[in-house]
């Protein structure tokens, strides 16, 4: 899962086997005030918001006159989930948003960072996203993948290794598609950048990476190809695209989150992996201001590509952190100045809190909890491999990573295999059916944890167990 420091921001450690193991303010009040809107808007930062209403066009096309009004550009427009991303230096947006004549159709508005947006203003406008197998052979490496076996990956293969009909997302920092490892999956069509202020932007070669490896390790883990070459991802056999939803300095901001959601929906996506949560906050508390508004923004995009027969997948996270017992906080927002909170569980960390993402735990290669993994009891779905796992890097390398980054990807793949085996099967089978079929394993007993609480077959640690790739392939 991508985290951020000060100093280096994506969590994994990409170079290496690193770990990284790594949020406030008041809530903005959204008041309406009693005057329209017929003074000078007051200066101030560039920021971008998103404006929540009833999703209709009707109403979303009067909240972007809203948006017009007091003194805001459009970025982007989702019709269908009743959200709109706006850009604003308008210090006074947010109650300004609400004063005029169709500031009744605004439901919520918050600022989705606390900083000023680093990439500049929006230079595009209103944008709508509309739109039985031979004995496998080894790959070179494959015999270093302890992850594959733990998970019986390798006797999926001999089943199947997946469909070209499949379509896999790695909503991520990009992917490097010229890889040989990578280039025979790769879906240039659908993939597309969406860290230009959350606006979709499909110009060649927008989707790789630029700063970071940790996309390009997680596509491997899913889908590496089996050619001859390096190493075999858990489905080998699908296609992949990149929804790059991280900027260059590690930033995953919720109008990128949306915009990959949406892309993910409207490009007929099975699966989408999300190794990240969103900035600047560590969890999204359900307030009546900013951080109330994106929370509400992006469940509604998870819920459209649910909807639309996207089974999302995501990192628990590396902080060791109980999520179904939150007190405080002390990293956010962690693009500006952290400053320690006192939380409860309404505060969320997204995506992989939201309803209907599959939320993974990391284990180590003999099968315990991974230190750095979050946990929690009713909120961990499925435990996966997540500690120094060999996958591909940008350059044509490959290399050690560890972070429930690397654990999320080989439940994503496993999830790819069972679409392609069970094409009928939307994401709501998808889940069910992922947690039915992992392996039990109970909490530890050599060396007690009182943190690890539940059931042999449900608990904080491990969830319902271990995903299984071959019983991801059998027929029921």
């Amino acid at each position: 899962m991508i985290r951020r420091s000060r100093t280096y921001r994506l969590s994994a450690g990409l170079a290496a086997a690193a770990l990284a193991l790594t949020t406030l303010g008041a809530a903005t009040a959204n008041a309406v005030p009693a005057a329209d809107q017929s003074t000078a808007a007051t200066p101030g930062p560039l920021m971008n918001y998103v404006v929540n209403s009833k999703a209709s066009p009707g109403h979303v096309r009067k909240v972007e006159q809203a948006v017009t009004a007091a003194g805001g550009k459009v970025l982007q427009s989702y019709a269908q989930l009743g959200v709109v991303v706006a850009q604003s230096t308008n210090a006074d947006f947010r109650a300004d948003v609400r004063a005029g004549r169709y500031g009744r159709e605004v439901q919520s508005v918050g600022a989705t960072r606390t900083a000023a947006v680093s990439e500049g203003p929006a230079a595009s406008g209103l944008k709508s996203l509309g739109v039985v197998e031979a004995a496998p052979v080894p790959d070179p490496r494959e015999g270093e993948q302890w992850d594959m076996v733990q998970i019986k990956a390798d006797q999926a293969h001999a089943v199947t290794d997946g469909s070209r009909q499949v379509l896999v997302g790695i909503n991520d920092s990009g992917v490097d598609d010229a890889h040989p490892d990578l280039a025979p999956n790769f879906d240039k069509a659908n993939s597309v950048s969406c860290v230009d202020n959350g606006v979709p932007d499909q110009t060649e070669g927008a989707w790789r990476p630029t700063t970071s490896s940790h996309g390009t390790h997680v596509a491997g883990t899913v889908a590496a190809a089996r050619n001859g070459v390096g190493i075999v991802g858990v489905a080998p056999g699908v296609r992949i695209a990149s929804v790059k939803v991280v900027n260059d300095d590690g930033f995953i901001y919720p109008e990128y989150a949306i915009c990959g959601f949406v892309w993910a929906a409207q490009h007929h996506m099975d699966v989408t992996n999300h190794s990240y949560f969103i900035d600047p906050f560590e969890f999204w508390c359900k307030d009546n201001g900013d951080q109330g508004a994106v929370q509400e923004a992006v469940r509604r995009a998870v819920d459209y590509a649910t909807g639309r027969g996207v089974l999302s997948v995501a990192a628990a996270g590396n902080s060791n952190y109980d999520l179904a017992n939150k007190t405080t906080d002390a990293n956010s927002p962690n693009d500006s100045t952290p400053v320690t909170r006192t939380i409860n569980n309404d505060c969320l960390d997204m995506p992989t809190e939201l309803p209907g993402v599959i939320t993974v735990a990391s284990t180590d290669q003999g099968g315990a909890r991974s230190s750095f993994s979050n946990f929690g009891l009713n909120k961990i779905d499925v435990a996966a491999p997540g500690r120094r796992i060999l996958s591909t890097l940008p350059n044509n390398a490959y290399g050690l990573s560890s972070g429930t980054s690397m654990a999320s990807p080989h439940v994503t793949g496993v999830a790819a295999l069972m679409k392609s085996v069970h094409p009928w099967w939307g994401p709501r089978q998808l889940e069910a059916a992922l947690r039915a079929q992992a392996d039990d394993v109970a909490c530890p007993t050599t060396t007690p944890d009182a943190r690890c609480t539940g059931t042999t077959a449900d608990n904080s640690f491990f969830g319902e167990g271990n995903t299984d790739a071959l019983d991801a392939v059998q027929r029921r």
